[in-house]
């Protein structure tokens, strides 16, 4: 389960140079994995084989517009369960808490919660653990199998692969309507407020909050 955990890990990663020196290795790994499915393998060789024979630009820009344009398909986790809210931030403290427990240190610039980084951390684990550990993100995983699966991306395979490992079936989620990207990133009017993204508007209730 290890090194399939941490082979899903590099699979998921952007697709540079190096990832793409790595696909031949990768795909005879997961042709062989009997830990995996005969469809999830099928689906992690097809994914395999188009990051390895596609035009590398193309390759590279199909991963930016897939993982990087919308919250849908992020990668970032807590993106689907917080959003920008405050208490994605304490989740990310808790997370990077649970990897520095176990000995792992994060590469300057990486996020804890980013699914590659988060595949290394079972990695590291007893099988239990780490079942449990990816078992605890299967409704996340299961909206972005279901939003990459809608794209008609070949990456739905890996989602597929991480939810089999972690012992998970994979379900239909029903997908909300996404926020235009230009809609998502745009600051709230000056002095409107926005109560989705922590403040409310002037002429509402505020609410007050004391520290010791």
């Amino acid at each position: 389960m290890s090194d399939t955990s941490r082979a899903l890990a590099l699979l998921l990663g952007y697709p540079d140079a190096r990832l793409r020196g790595l696909l031949p290795q990768l795909g005879d790994f997961f042709a062989a994995d009997r830990s995996l499915g005969a469809a999830v393998r099928e689906g992690l060789t097809a994914l395999v084989a188009g990051l390895r024979h596609g035009d590398p630009y193309e390759v590279e820009a199909d991963y930016v517009d897939c993982f990087d344009r919308g919250r849908g398909t992020s990668l970032l986790l807590f993106e689907h369960v917080h959003g920008d809210s405050r208490e994605r931030g304490q989740a990310m403290i808790d997370l990077l808490a649970t990897y520095e427990s176990a000995g792992l240190q994060l590469a300057p610039g990486q996020l804890p919660d980013h699914l590659p980084v988060a595949q290394e951390f079972p990695s590291t684990q007893p099988p239990k653990v780490a079942r449990e550990f990816l078992g605890e993100m299967a409704q996340v995983l299961n909206q972005l199998y279901g939003a990459l699966l809608a794209r008609r991306s070949r990456y739905a395979a890996a989602i597929a692969a991480v939810l089999e490992l972690a012992g998970e079936r994979v379900r239909h989620v029903p997908l909300l309507p996404e926020e235009p990207l230009d809609e998502a990133w745009a600051e709230p009017p000056a002095f409107d407020g926005c109560s989705t993204r922590g403040q409310a508007r002037p002429d509402g209730a505020q609410p007050i909050h004391f520290v010791r």
